[in-house]
């Protein structure tokens, strides 16, 4: 599983694509929470907290996640190549992780700049590092949760169509039903707090800064799901 980590990681970065995604997540932020007015700029809002932040990078990695796993089986479809993968020495289960991690690494690059938002805040606090440490690291914990889940959703994703556009589509959707379709249809559903099964209502818990025990198991039970769903798909291949 290690070699094909390091397969993927490489690839990532031996053409454009780790680069891109890397500067599309940080230029995206950047712009929104420093220099286009609106609801998200920190500098209008008068609070030194990162709270702009952490209701939008759900929604940009939304996006940019499908577009990162939106390759990982699709283009072996394409190309040919996935049966031969199959038929390597290595188990199924050691491929799907090892292309899961791969993503996952990637994200997890993407967003260790933005920890340099926290120095940014601590300074513009008043005093300076007057800033609510709980609140911003269980966020940046609920973050991590939400890579995990959104690149299960990813790859799982990348099984169903040999077209990556078609990958990209429903990755893009699937994590839009399960991280807001639930909060959404909480209005017609008053009866039963079905927001608690989407992605959105465990993120916003979990950003409080308390690590609540059924969020971890929420988020980890999302990410096995796909993860299994994409192993049983591919043994049908």
């Amino acid at each position: 599983m290690l070699t094909l980590l390091k397969r993927e990681i490489n690839s990532f970065f031996a053409s454009t694509i780790g680069y891109l995604v890397i500067a599309i997540f940080l230029v995206i932020n950047g712009l929104f929470l420093w220099v286009f007015s609106g609801n998200y700029n920190i500098l209008d809002a008068g609070f030194a907290d990162l709270s702009a932040f952490f209701e939008l990078a759900p929604w940009v990695l939304l996006f940019l996640i499908p577009a990162v796993t939106m390759r990982a089986f699709s283009d072996e479809k394409k190309m040919g190549t996935l049966e031969l993968l199959l038929t390597k020495p290595i188990s199924l289960r050691s491929i799907v992780l090892g292309k899961y991690f791969g993503a996952v690494v990637l994200i997890i690059i993407a967003l260790i700049p933005t920890l340099l938002y926290i120095i940014t805040i601590s300074e513009l606090g008043n005093p300076p590092g007057n800033w609510d440490v709980g609140s911003t690291f269980g966020s940046y914990i609920g973050l991590l949760f939400l890579v995990f889940a959104y690149t299960a959703i990813g790859v799982f994703a990348s099984t169903l169509s040999q077209n990556q556009i078609v990958a990209f589509i429903a990755a893009v959707f699937l994590s839009f039903i399960l991280y807001y379709g639930f909060e959404g249809l909480t209005g017609l559903v008053s009866s039963f707090p079905i927001e608690n099964l989407g992605m959105k209502a465990h993120f916003d818990s979990v950003s409080r800064g308390v690590l609540d025990t059924r969020d971890s198991i929420y988020f980890l039970s999302v990410t096995a799901f796909f993860i299994a769903l994409t192993i049983l798909k591919l043994r049908k291949e």
